[in-house]
């Protein structure tokens, strides 16, 4: 157990989320009115605590206030904010479009919450990747249980803390802890499951799950590729790249993981990358405290490994490479000269390695991100609308990016969401709602219907055959 965090006791979880489906029951959680207070609170969280947070995630990982606080509270309050506007719209009943004859029958799709759920949140950005899907399960009308990641116990001693400060803890409510805490938790019926994290975890979590046929939402990543074309502005793309590498030193599921490059455009663009790291951080980034440290021992020994064995060219200039193994200073390094069985490809990075592969054409590019599991973002460069429409029709990810990275997840309106193993489920905004809601449908089929029922009954006549079946008639074009 962490010296710094206290260990939910496991004898006690049963009863936690027992007591939470208690709450649900009686129907206190579907009040528009408590959901908005709710949400409020969650943004009154990220704004009065913003200090405490920022000091948590300084103490658990170095992380860069600035990061903290644009990424991650800001996201928060304005997505609890905008929920809150909405959700009168969100929960109101819809009613389909139908066939006349359908009409009287008054087909209704009610939005009603799932029930008790589960969030387990990762270490990386855990602000936004615990509250986010929190703000869509109050919103959807849930109770919900928070599992923070034990590898940031500052932060997650914090918010076990903070939340009943801010919400009800009939409803809400933090369980920390490692495997066993987890492995408990798995045990136990959940009405949803939302799973930021790996594929290996997500694939425990999923199997959990499956027993108790419990729906899921799995938010992972993968190997994002960067495609540059030839004929786009070599600078600039380098240092929208780099942004989005650096950013959590590259320990973030939408980060960059490698670039395909042309041939003949690598050296420009390399020296692109020279250009903005200095800029960036005039002294490199060691000691630059705009920029974060690997989160534990375990990671920074993994990225070691990772780049020690790469058969690739370090490229040397500005990018020293350097690291410091006490502090878990890791710079960014641009490898070079990088084939397909290279150690930098085995596995998503998730860290502030930017291998590059230099490809002769468009199609060995996109044979490269086919040959591949589906990465969570397919990050592209180029102003050409042929190459756009060929990587759009031609590769799958979770989403596609053109000439920029990491800014996608600033558009609420846009579902966030994996492809195969990238993960399932969308979210943000609207797409969080729905993901705690079950869309009820319903008919009231009154009984001045009852003659025109009147053939479904046996004994089956010929014309129950012709009105009931004629479909089975109707012309198909060619």
């Amino acid at each position: 157990m962490s010296s710094t965090l206290t260990y939910t006791p496991i004898e006690e979880i049963p009863k936690i989320r027992d007591d939470l489906r208690t709450t649900f029951k009686t129907g206190v959680t579907r009040s528009l009115e408590w959901r908005k207070r709710q949400l409020y609170q969650v943004a009154r969280l990220a704004q009065n605590e913003v200090e405490a947070i920022c000091d948590a995630m300084a103490r658990d990982f170095a992380k860069p206030r600035f990061e903290v606080m644009v990424a991650e509270l800001a996201a928060v309050v304005q997505r609890a904010l905008k929920s809150a506007e909405s959700l009168e719209e969100w929960i109101k009943p819809e009613h389909p479009d139908v066939p006349d004859f359908q009409k009287s029958w008054k087909p209704t799709i009610y939005k009603v919450p799932k029930g008790t759920v589960l969030i387990i949140s990762p270490w990386n950005y855990p602000v936004i990747l615990t509250l986010q899907p929190l703000i869509g399960a109050i919103s959807a009308g849930c109770c919900a249980i928070l599992k923070p990641s034990e590898a940031v116990p500052h932060f997650s001693k914090l918010l076990a803390e903070l939340l009943p400060k801010y919400l009800d803890t009939s409803t809400y409510r933090v369980i920390n802890g490692a495997v066993p805490e987890t492995t408990k938790i798995l045990e136990l019926q959940w009405d949803h499951i939302f799973y930021t994290g790996n594929g290996r975890v997500a694939r425990i979590v999923a199997s959990a799950a499956a027993k108790h046929l419990t729906p899921c939402s799995l938010e992972l990543g993968g190997k994002s590729p960067v495609v540059v074309d030839a004929t786009y502005d070599m600078e600039l793309a380098a240092k929208r790249i780099l942004w989005g590498k650096c950013n959590n030193a590259g320990q973030i599921c939408v980060s960059p993981d490698y670039i395909l490059v042309p041939r003949h455009k690598q050296d420009e663009l390399i020296k692109g990358f020279e250009k903005a790291y200095k800029a960036f951080f005039p002294e490199g980034a060691l000691d630059d405290a705009n920029y974060g440290s690997i989160v534990n021992d375990l990671h920074f020994q993994r990225l070691s490994a990772l780049l020690d064995r790469s058969q690739g060219e370090k490229v040397g200039g500005v990018f020293g490479g350097r690291r410091d193994p006490a502090r878990r200073r890791f710079e960014p390094v641009i490898v070079k000269g990088v084939d397909e069985n290279d150690s930098l490809l085995e596995e998503e990075i998730f860290g502030p390695i930017l291998p590059f592969i230099a490809v002769d054409s468009l199609d060995e590019a996109i044979d490269f991100i086919n040959a591949r599991p589906h990465p969570l973002v397919l990050y592209a460069f180029t102003e050409d609308p042929a190459v756009k429409e060929r990587l759009i029709n031609e590769t799958q990810s979770g989403g596609i990016a053109f000439n920029d990275t990491f800014q996608h997840l600033a558009v609420g309106e846009l579902p966030f969401s994996g492809v195969g193993e990238s993960g399932y489920g969308y979210q943000f905004l609207r797409y969080s709602f729905d993901a705690f809601t079950h869309m009820r449908s319903s008919v009231d089929i009154p009984r001045s219907e009852e003659r025109n029922l009147s053939l479904r009954y046996p004994p089956y006549k010929t014309e129950a055959y012709q009105m009931l079946g004629g479909a089975l008639n109707t012309p198909i074009p060619e």
